[in-house]
């Protein structure tokens, strides 16, 4: 493999948070597939080129050959915040797309991502029928979360993520935590008043948040410490109201409370601020809820060219 870099597929690609870390590990991306023409437009001002269809829709004889299966495939199906249907929902019913790719193209290796509830949904059931699928396939496997804030981000972030290498080899891998960084060192000077909530809006977050409590959903509003870490970002509408911050207040905001902007979010998930992002604040804030963070993202590929070049 020498003087050769590594090819990999990078499939549900969204915006390209997996591909970008693994780009900056060396590989090459060879094939990307989503089914959302909106991040397809995003992921092509970035990254280039992209399938923009459903996998389900995907011929095999049209995937380029490649050495590493990259899918950060769809979390709702399994999500704490979601309906939880697991393998009855359509999307979850995508993981089989995965292994139809695999038993066809049988790449060196894998890499998937998804929420850490897989690992405990239906008390471990879905994911155990997940690993045999994988193992059935002739892949060895190794499980882990992995968090954002231990990869130089000031995000909790907890993933699953599962490697898998071809014919059982053995799986060892290694991760150089990052020191931690704070809040406050991605935050921006002077956020846009368009990012600042009222104070009646911000009391009837207040309230929507008691109401949530008592019915069981620990979900809602937080003002967030810049000297620690955000909440995890997530894709919903609610959920950039999970991560406020008091900032300095402004002549027309003088209550001083407001949102983390587009760039904030973007930072979190370890894009460079290059990166190009949609003009639609929900479109920007919703990918960014759904991208995988690119920091991790390059960590885990670090540790996929050792194996296969050993």
């Amino acid at each position: 493999m020498a003087g050769k870099k590594i090819t990999a597929a990078d499939f549900f690609a969204g915006i390209g948070g997996m591909g970008l870390g693994f780009k900056q590990a060396g590989f090459n991306i060879v094939y990307s597939n989503d089914f959302d023409e909106r991040a397809c437009e995003t992921y092509r001002k970035n990254c280039g080129e992209i399938d923009c269809k459903d996998i389900k829709k995907i011929k095999i004889k049209d995937i380029p050959d490649f050495d590493v299966f990259l899918g950060g495939f769809p979390c709702q199906p399994y999500s704490m915040i979601g309906k939880r249907l697991g393998l009855d929902d359509e999307r979850g019913k995508i993981f089989f797309q995965i292994t139809r790719i695999l038993k066809t193209k049988k790449p060196r290796a894998f890499v998937l991502e998804n929420v850490k509830n897989l690992v405990n949904y239906k008390n471990g059931s879905v994911l155990k029928k997940m690993t045999k699928a994988l193992e059935k396939i002739g892949y060895g496997l190794h499980l882990e979360i992995l968090d954002s804030k231990d990869f130089g981000v000031p995000q909790n972030r907890k993933r699953l993520y599962i490697i898998g290498l071809l014919n059982k080899k053995k799986i060892s891998v290694s991760y150089k935590k990052k020191k931690k960084s704070k809040l406050k060192d991605i935050l921006e000077k002077n956020a846009h008043e368009s990012y600042y909530l009222s104070e009646k809006y911000y009391k009837g977050l207040l309230e929507h948040k008691k109401r949530h409590k008592k019915s069981g959903n620990g979900f809602g509003c937080a003002v967030l410490n810049i000297d620690g870490l955000s909440n995890t970002l997530v894709a919903g509408n609610m959920g950039r109201e999970r991560n406020l911050i008091k900032d300095k207040k402004t002549k027309k905001n003088k209550f001083g409370i407001r949102r983390l902007t587009i760039r904030e979010c973007a930072r979190l998930q370890g894009f460079p601020d290059s990166f190009v992002l949609p003009d639609s604040a929900t479109t920007a804030y919703k990918q960014l809820g759904n991208a995988v963070t690119v920091p991790v993202a390059k960590a885990v590929a670090v540790n996929i060219r050792k194996m296969l070049k050993n």
